[in-house]
């Protein structure tokens, strides 16, 4: 009686296939919402405004609701050259690029995650955005010499969203910058916009001193 072996041959190893990483870098929901948040509150602003203008335009003595007083005097503004800088209403602009952000909070609240060269585009318009206000600002001031509230408002909601989007994108080394200051921006990513409102503030206060105090 014979015995027959049979040999039995294992199957070959399957290569392990790396796990695809996520790509690009995302943001926490604090960011997202502030994002929302302040690109809401500049597009707001830019729709009053630039319904305002149209109703300027349509009736040369229509009063904007915000003119209340001779400093605080939408009107004044609006009629300016500086409102409209480019060509056309500084506002137009306002709705394009405010709507912009507002889609960025709502994909980073659904999880999008994005480059590097995305990050610092962001933070380029942010920068372009909180310089062109700045320039606004000095001549509101000390040119025109009146306020707008509502050009105000886009002015706070552009300098948090500027300070928090570089905090955010020197946190994770996406904009170079000293080791203390990624320690500062990540322990206290709050101060930078609260002295530059602070600044702001002031100048606007010390501009009309006299007639905030009569």
């Amino acid at each position: 009686m014979t015995m027959t072996h049979e040999r039995r041959t294992e199957p070959a190893p399957v290569p392990a296939v790396p796990a695809a990483g996520p790509v690009g870098t995302g943001a926490g929901r604090g960011l997202a919402w502030l994002l929302v948040l302040t690109g809401a509150a500049g597009l707001l602003a830019a729709w009053e405004i630039t319904l305002d203008k149209f109703r300027l335009l349509e009736d040369p003595d229509f009063t904007p609701g915000c003119s209340l007083n001779p400093v605080v005097s939408c009107g004044s503004v609006m009629k300016s050259e500086q409102a409209a800088v480019f060509g056309f209403p500084n506002p137009m602009l306002g709705l394009v690029t405010y709507g912009m952000v507002v889609a960025i909070g709502v994909g980073l609240l659904a999880g999008a995650r994005h480059g590097r060269w995305y990050w610092l585009g962001l933070n380029a318009g942010t920068l372009f955005g909180v310089g062109f206000c700045s320039w606004l600002m000095q001549q509101s001031l000390y040119v025109i010499n009146a306020l707008c509230l509502w050009c105000c408002l886009a002015w706070v909601a552009t300098i948090v969203m500027f300070w928090f989007v570089t905090a955010h994108t020197v946190r994770r080394g996406l904009l170079p910058a000293p080791a203390w200051v990624r320690r500062f921006l990540d322990e206290f990513p709050w101060v930078p916009p609260v002295l530059h409102l602070g600044v702001v503030g002031m100048l606007i206060l010390t501009r009309w001193w006299e007639f905030w105090t009569s």
